[in-house]
Order: structure tokens, then sequence, then C-alpha cells
């Protein structure tokens, strides 16, 4: 289902990481939540694929569709 991640308990602990790297998922969104386009990722981190990005979107999501209600406090 997801050719451009991989999961290793020896590589970020076991975090999702794109293929071939050592760049978190979890990374890469938190560079779009801060406003980094998809370009200056690419800029940036020249190693990635414009499609890690895209496929590291599909994973979160998939991700949190299985996830259990959690209350946020504000």
């Amino acid at each position: 289902m997801f050719t451009r991640i991989e999961i290793n308990p020896k590589k970020m602990g076991g975090k999702a990481v794109i293929k071939g790297t050592r760049i978190p998922v979890y990374f890469i969104l938190e560079l779009l939540a801060n406003g980094w386009s998809i370009e200056e990722i690419l800029e940036n981190y020249p190693q990635l694929k414009k499609e890690d990005i895209y496929e590291a979107i599909r994973y979160a999501s998939m991700i949190l569709k299985e996830e259990e209600y959690i209350e946020i406090s504000s």
C-alpha cells in the first residue's frame, strides 16, 4: 500500500520514514504545518521527491482514521 515509507525498529526508533532516508513522516508534516510549501521542502531536502510528500500525507491520514478519540483540553 505504501511503497515510499518504511518502518524499521533500527531507524529513528521505529518511526515511519521515507524509504532510503532518515526523514520521518512526522517531520514532513511539521514542515507543512509550519507553512512550508512542497517546493520549499524539495529545495531543502533534495533527496525527497514530490511523491514522498504526498505519500507521507496519505500515511498520516490513514493512521488518523484508525486513531481512537482523545479529548484535547483547551
